[in-house]
């Protein structure tokens, strides 16, 4: 199975990149879906967000402000620390099961669409990674424009993430989605056409048919050496 490793920064295109591998069949667990479902009223990582950050971060219906929550985290690196140690044990184990549910399907390709693959250290269970990196002034501007907000609100909730730079230098392989949408289109085939090459023997192993095959090989090496020993 190839576990493929996408990340990138807020307002860099890496939902819409997500998206693309969607449209083509290759199937997404979402992180952020993952923590939102880990945020959840009732859950464990609800209470313990709730019991640290207090009920002023609660609405009416009992579901957390998640938009109130991300201003006290963005403006404050200490309480974003806390927050990602919180919900990281839960979003780790939320992800888990759902390569775990596709890895029963069948599926050999799957898409982790994680933007702290690196700071939550699954970057070491991804190959290859797929970086969206984009101009840090044009990824303002997008910011600004996609959520209303002011520069200096945009530049500080950038500047709260890994730099794209840093992200970049790590990659494997790199889309820059600093021109229009054709552009990235075109990356994205290209994209495409090496993460879907054939998977190499390991990832077969780890795959639910090589795992299926190996078991199969082991009770017919078994079965051979009984019968072996069955012989006068």
């Amino acid at each position: 199975m190839r576990l493929v490793g996408l990340t990138g920064g807020i307002a860099s295109g890496k939902s819409t990149v997500s998206d693309l591998f969607r449209s083509q069949g290759i199937p997404i667990v979402d992180a952020d879906v993952v923590a939102r479902v880990a945020l959840k009223k009732g859950t464990r990582g609800w209470k313990k967000v709730v019991a640290e950050f207090g009920d002023e971060i609660v609405l009416d219906n009992g579901e957390v402000n998640r938009p109130k929550l991300g201003q006290i985290v963005f403006s404050d690196p200490d309480k974003r620390q806390l927050l990602n140690r919180l919900l990281a044990p839960h979003i780790s184990s939320g992800i888990f099961w759902e390569i775990v549910k596709l890895w029963l399907k069948g599926y050999k390709i799957i898409v982790l669409d994680v933007p702290l693959l690196f700071e939550a250290k699954m970057d070491k269970l991804t190959k290859p990674i797929v970086v969206v990196w984009v101009d840090p002034e044009i990824q303002i501007q997008r910011l600004m424009a996609r959520d209303r907000t002011s520069k200096e609100d945009a530049r500080n909730r950038i500047n709260a993430q890994m730099p794209l730079d840093l992200k970049r230098s790590k990659a494997d392989i790199v889309i820059d989605n600093t021109g229009s949408l054709d552009d990235l289109n075109l990356q994205f085939r290209k994209v495409l056409f090496e993460v879907s090459k054939p998977l190499t023997w390991t990832e077969f192993l780890l795959s639910r048919d090589g795992a299926l095959m190996a078991l199969l090989t082991i009770i017919v090496d078994d079965e051979d050496l009984h019968n072996d020993q069955q012989l006068p």
